[in-house]
């Protein structure tokens, strides 16, 4: 597996689906070459299965690490230009911090829905509100500069899924 992958990496940076020549400096290809890396990371520290009971905690544990690491390439990727890259590593090398700490203080909030102010706020509010919700590091934008970033951050994320969808058609053949 471990030479397929890499084989594909060979062929993904000089070959596209429509047979164009990428950039090796592209997004997409430093997207893939990180998430392939990431991969094999994870395959090699895989310990070996043990009972049914601990295999589903071992698979869940695996698909966090694939989601943490997909989000680390993407961020990686784009570089540190854009705030929401900015903001997912910091989110990320902080939960990298806190999950060494032996004790660990979990604090529980609980959210309490607003009731839904039909006169009292403006739609596009509401909608940047949103927005600054889904987008990592949104919070404190001006509204011109959030939809930048949401336009960025989509192009990334569409990205990362047409890397894994042909990583998982190359792997299935």
């Amino acid at each position: 597996m471990k030479k397929t992958l890499k084989l594909y990496l060979l062929t993904m940076t000089n070959i596209t689906t429509t047979g164009v020549t990428l950039n090796i400096k592209s997004c997409r290809t430093k997207f893939a070459h990180r998430f392939v890396r990431s991969l094999l990371q994870i395959r090699n520290h895989a310990p070996p299965s043990s009972s049914s009971s601990s295999e589903e905690k071992l698979i869940q544990k695996r698909r966090q690490r694939i989601k943490i690491a997909a989000y680390l390439s993407m961020a990686h990727a784009v570089g540190p230009r854009m705030n929401w890259s900015r903001a997912l590593l910091f989110k990320l090398r902080n939960r990298a911090c806190r999950h060494r700490k032996k004790k660990r203080i979990v604090v529980i909030r609980r959210r309490t829905k607003k009731a839904s102010r039909s006169s009292q706020g403006s739609v596009p509010v509401d909608q940047a509100k949103k927005l600054r919700r889904l987008v990592p590091g949104a919070k404190s934008m001006d509204l011109c500069s959030l939809l930048e970033e949401t336009a960025h951050y989509i192009t990334c994320l569409s990205t990362q899924i047409k890397v894994m969808q042909a990583l998982a058609d190359h792997l299935s053949k």
